[in-house]
């Protein structure tokens, strides 16, 4: 779901005024936006408009970009360009806004004429612009930078990667099979607020609706992932082949109805699926398998969660749900893992990722196949989104390093061992104090700046802990 490019207009804003001056210079400046596009060609799919001089050429680009399924909007000053004429335009923006604070020259030099000024004077067109932006409210980015530089692909791309997470947020839906669990208050969340603010939608899908996509797949398609993952995992050979079809069918049925109801990501409870009665174990392999196809997740009904897993796949990819277990003071780091879900796209290269028979008492159901891997050690982020009430969100952000750190044998889930830049006892501090969540999404590699951006393009308070 995140192997695309995000794709990205590029408005160039000017006006007619210097035209009889410098005739040409509406084409030259176009061509400037469009070697803009090409120098980012790594980072975005860059659509690139006409030159934007006057409000009708803003407002009809800006609807062609919303209509071509873009992401976000790349603003370009091609020389001064009057702020009225796109204040309307930012008033109904639609897209993640950045404002590319940019300039064709990247040095004055001697030998500047008055067609040099004029062709290089976007920093105060640039200041009148972002002025429309703050009077309307809108949420936006700045970058200035020289444009060729890596520094400004670097920018440039984080934050087109923030504005796909956003978008593709906006049209979020989460599907709950059954409910949530009863008393985790960390989760709640007013639907309505999140919905307003944020743009993800909550789906509540019936547990019988599981148990009649499951009964009606075919034995092929239930032949072929367990194929897959012959393929894919080392086996646990006292896994029977009835269990193994079984937990098949629960991943190819959930999918099937995310599939249906439009759902980018998902949360089941394991008092849902235990209680219905129909179904024999929880869905535990089927969890790690779909986040790794790019589908949000988390356990016992958690839509904040499993919306910013979600995020995180968009964001940075390979999203991995995950909680805090317990501290290791002697390491300074925490030993993060779930019940048994998690996405194995994180799992260390040196070792398989093994599909085990699982003794599990929770639910009160039989043995859920698991997947069972180590964390990748390295750089990694962590990520907690937090409803505090009203239409007021905050995102409590740790960035540190999974360590390469001891075996676990009595552990039959996911696992890794966190420690923090900040260390344990600030960072849990600071995580505590800010609210911080007991469900979260962990992404491999220092991401902290990408949630920064995606949190200024969303109206989220921001807390790196």
């Amino acid at each position: 779901m995140t192997e695309r490019l995000p794709r990205i207009g590029i408005l160039g804003i000017m006006q007619p005024l210097y035209d009889q001056m410098i005739p040409g210079i509406t084409e030259r400046q176009a061509g400037y936006a469009r070697q803009v596009a090409d120098s980012l060609a790594e980072v975005a799919d860059c659509v690139v408009s006409e030159p934007v001089r006057g409000r009708a050429d803003a407002e009809r680009a800006m609807r062609e970009f919303e209509n071509g399924d873009l992401d976000g909007v790349l603003v370009v000053m091609l020389t001064y360009g009057p702020s009225l004429r796109v204040t309307r335009m930012f008033s109904q923006m639609r897209l993640p806004v950045c404002l590319a604070n940019i300039q064709p020259d990247p040095s004055v030099t001697p030998e500047w004429d008055m067609a040099d000024m004029t062709y290089n004077q976007g920093i105060h067109g640039a200041q009148d612009t972002a002025n429309a932006m703050v009077r309307s409210g809108l949420p936006f980015d700045v970058i200035t930078e020289e444009w060729h530089s890596a520094a400004f692909q670097e920018r440039v791309g984080r934050w087109a990667r923030a504005a796909r997470a956003v978008t593709a947020w906006k049209r979020l839906k989460v599907g709950v099979f059954g409910y949530a669990m009863n008393g985790m208050g960390d989760a709640r969340v007013d639907e309505s607020a999140l919905m307003r603010k944020l743009g993800p939608e909550i789906e509540v899908i019936a547990p019988g609706a599981l148990y009649r996509a499951m009964s009606g797949l075919s034995d092929s398609a239930v032949a072929a992932l367990i194929d897959w993952e012959n393929e894919r995992f080392e086996i646990d050979e006292r896994l029977a082949k009835e269990e193994r079809e079984d937990h098949a069918r629960m991943q190819l049925g959930i999918e099937k109805l995310l599939t249906e109801h439009g759902c980018g990501a998902y949360s089941t409870h394991f008092d849902a699926i235990g209680e219905d009665g129909r179904f024999a174990r929880l869905p535990m392999a089927a969890a790690s398998s779909l986040m790794a196809e790019g589908y949000g997740f988390a356990g016992e009904g958690d839509v904040l969660a499993a919306s910013i897993v979600y995020a995180g796949h968009q964001l940075a990819g390979d999203g991995h749900f995950t909680e805090m277990y317990a501290m290791d003071f002697p390491s300074d780091s925490i030993l993060m893992s779930h019940m048994g879900e998690g996405n194995w796209k994180v799992a260390r290269d040196d070792e398989p990722v093994r599909l085990i028979k699982r003794p599990l008492g929770i639910g009160g159901l039989d043995d859920p196949p698991t997947l069972l891997f180590r964390i990748k050690p390295g750089p990694a982020t962590l990520a907690s989104l937090v409803a505090l009430g009203g239409e007021e969100f905050r995102l409590v952000v740790a960035e540190g390093e999974v360590l390469d750190s001891q075996r676990l044998p009595a552990l039959e889930m996911p696992y890794g061992q966190f420690r923090p830049d900040s260390g344990i006892r600030e960072c849990m501090d600071r995580w505590l104090r800010n609210g911080g969540t007991h469900h979260m999404v962990m992404n491999l590699g220092r991401t902290a700046a990408d949630w920064k951006v995606f949190c200024e393009l969303t109206g989220i308070e921001y807390a790196q802990v």
